[in-house]
């Protein structure tokens, strides 16, 4: 298993870390497989989508403040109760294929580190399982 930092600087933000996992991948010998991608925080979370429009992942956080607002009568006494349930939604992993030594990502896909209780120093762990087929 590989881990990298991620520094966030704002309370809720998507980070591309699409690069950080292609350099795992280089660095090692796995051309066919898969790969995880995990976060082991409660208030951060994984996801793929757009990365080609940068108002996608604005959208996003919009959409999801709207839907899961910061401050909402929670009774968490921590007072990131929103950041909590956002991560529960949004998953803490994401599995993506290997093949020929490439994610299999559409064209205008990228995996999102996703901050919901920030700025925060978070760590990602990634696992590339290898399949000779």
């Amino acid at each position: 298993m590989k881990q990298f930092t991620v520094k966030t600087h704002a309370r809720s933000e998507m980070i591309d870390i699409t690069a950080e996992i292609r350099l795992i991948l280089r660095e090692s010998s796995v051309t066919n497989g898969i790969c995880y991608v995990f976060v082991p925080h409660t208030t951060a979370a994984i996801t793929i989508n757009e990365n080609a429009d940068p108002d996608v992942p604005r959208d996003i956080l919009m959409e999801l403040d709207k839907v899961i607002p910061l401050s909402d009568n929670y009774r968490h006494r921590e007072g990131n109760s929103a950041a909590h349930i956002k991560t529960s939604l949004v998953g803490s992993s994401e599995v993506i294929f290997i093949k020929s030594g490439n994610l299999v990502l559409g064209t205008w896909q990228s995996l999102f580190f996703c901050e919901f209780d920030g700025p925060r120093t978070r760590q990602v762990l990634v696992e590339l399982i290898f399949n000779d087929r």
